[in-house]
């Protein structure tokens, strides 16, 4: 099961690998490259991360820089044209993100003096004339390296407070939850802290990300004001306990997604995942914090 859930991944990822290559002079848009793999656009952009090796953004950029290379070597096409067929405006971004990759300007690339390539993709995917797809190796690291349980957990109740922002800014809604919940006597032994992720923080941007500040409470709690009363989903989630500070959750998330699922025998539900925070921040050092991930699945 686990090789064939694998094998899923693979073609899947292989499929939106082949789309991007055919179509670089299209939209490539998040969402419709999401729907071609079959996966939500807030998993498969993890998914994506972890088994090519780059984000969907820079894979895009890189390859369509790499397609400017050929016809700098290979044609006799105007720069700006070039820039522009690789999503440029202007000449100068389009020299500022080719010098950045070949380490030599479009105009000395193209008299031979070709520099050194400074971001060959780990993944090994590179762009050939003709739409041809050179290779794709996902990047494997010799198994999960992590400690990953499966839990079938009972839907919980929660009161929460919205915050919308980076994530590493989301203080102020804890504090509105808690001064709220705290004359009414809810932080009784068992509750638990959770907060709830939508986005991805690489992918949308940080005035829009989304998430809940949340407290567990019992049924005679109700809604009030901006603290608002609402059910989180049992079923299976696969969970991993995160060590250190918030700001390095990321890479527990992305190993989640781009290590452990493919090689899961697991599908991951189209659902938001939470977090449960085990220790007080305000007592505990970063190093020390810990954080258990939970990201849903489909039943079996």
């Amino acid at each position: 099961m686990r090789t064939e859930t694998e094998q899923i991944y693979k073609e899947r990822i292989l499929r939106v690998l082949i789309h991007i290559q055919t179509h670089l002079d299209e939209p490539l848009s998040l969402e419709d490259l999401a729907a071609i793999a079959y996966f939500s656009p807030f998993h498969f952009h993890r998914i994506f991360k972890g088994m090519v090796g780059e984000p969907v953004k820079a894979h895009i950029r890189r390859i369509r820089l790499e397609r400017s290379a050929w016809h700098l070597r290979s044609t006799d096409r105007n720069i700006l044209d070039i820039a522009l067929d690789a999503g440029y405006e202007t000449h100068e971004s389009f020299t500022r993100a080719f010098r950045s990759m070949f380490s030599n300007n479009p105009s000395v690339f193209r008299r031979g003096q070709f520099g050194e390539y400074n971001k060959r993709s780990p993944s090994g995917v590179h762009f050939q004339p003709g739409g041809k797809l050179e290779n794709f190796n996902p990047i494997t690291r010799g198994g999960v390296i992590m400690e990953i349980r499966i839990e079938k957990i009972e839907p919980m109740r929660v009161a929460s407070v919205r915050h919308i922002g980076p994530y590493e800014e989301c203080e102020p809604a804890w504090q509105k939850l808690c001064a709220w919940a705290g004359p009414r006597g809810l932080f009784g032994p068992g509750v638990k802290m959770i907060g709830i992720s939508y986005d991805d923080p690489e992918v949308t941007p940080p005035e829009k990300i989304r998430y809940d500040a949340c407290i567990t409470v019992g049924d005679a709690i109700e809604s009030e004001g901006e603290v608002v009363v609402r059910m989180i989903p049992g079923g299976d989630y696969a969970v991993a306990t995160h060590k250190g500070p918030f700001t390095k959750l990321i890479e527990t998330y992305n190993k989640l997604y781009g290590e452990w699922a493919p090689q899961s025998g697991r599908v991951v539900k189209k659902a938001a995942c939470f977090e449960i925070y085990l220790n007080d921040p305000d007592r505990t050092s970063p190093e020390e914090l810990l954080t258990d991930i939970y990201i849903p699945l489909e039943a079996e």
